[in-house]
């Protein structure tokens, strides 16, 4: 059993525009750290490039659908267990249409602050949503797992209280960015830049050590 792409209608359209779409996986607004160096690297982007156009995903105001059983059950019958029911097509293409959003953008920009070692639980629901066989990736048997999307980048802003690459384990462990480079390879996207504010808080002089990293981040922008 080979699973492919399985819609061509949710292939993207030719477009001279790049659509940037700006994943927001933190609820704390203009406090947010990660937003606002996600924020200064897509209005340096502009200001360089007219022909940018920016869609915007607040995932704390987005309402998503559960993965409920319907969902699940569509999603197991392409892996031939179970066929596709009335209730399971209707369950699909209600998340066909949320990853079209998803699919038909050129480039990405992720703005994830550390919870717990890992992704926010909104992140973490919106990723389980469009990440459906047929959709972001496929299956063989052989080959195992392989990407559907191409040429599209990534640009992802981790941000932490406490936890800092290489520090000791009692300031925390990295399920955070692991866990996205893993999806990232998933569904195809190979070109992902990162930047990190690891930590904001333990430091001598948080203030200005983001005030460093937001002035790297426009100049790097």
């Amino acid at each position: 059993m080979v699973i492919g792409a399985i819609s061509r209608a949710l292939e993207p359209e030719i477009s001279e525009l790049t659509k940037l779409l700006h994943i927001n996986a933190s609820p704390r607004g203009d406090k947010s750290q990660s937003a606002q160096l996600a924020n200064a690297h897509i209005q340096q982007r502009r200001g360089s490039n007219a022909r940018i156009q920016v869609d915007v995903l607040n995932l704390w105001t987005e309402t998503l659908p559960e993965f409920d059983g319907d969902k699940n059950a569509a999603k197991l019958s392409f892996f031939g267990v179970g066929e596709m029911t009335a209730a399971g097509q209707g369950a699909w293409d209600q998340i066909a249409a949320i990853t079209r959003r998803f699919i038909e953008a050129d480039e990405y920009v992720f703005n994830i602050p550390m919870w717990n070692g890992g992704v926010p639980y909104k992140l973490k629901h919106y990723i389980d949503v469009i990440t459906q066989p047929g959709l972001l990736f496929g299956f063989d048997p052989e080959r195992g797992y392989f990407g559907l999307l191409e040429n599209k980048t990534a640009h992802v802003f981790y941000t932490s209280g406490v936890f800092s690459p290489g520090a000791d384990t009692k300031y925390g462990a990295d399920f955070h960015s692991t866990y996205m480079d893993w999806w990232f390879g998933l569904v195809g996207i190979d070109a992902v830049v990162t930047d990190r504010h690891q930590p904001s808080i333990l430091t001598a002089d948080p203030t200005g050590d983001f005030e460093k990293v937001f002035e790297r981040v426009k100049a790097a922008a």
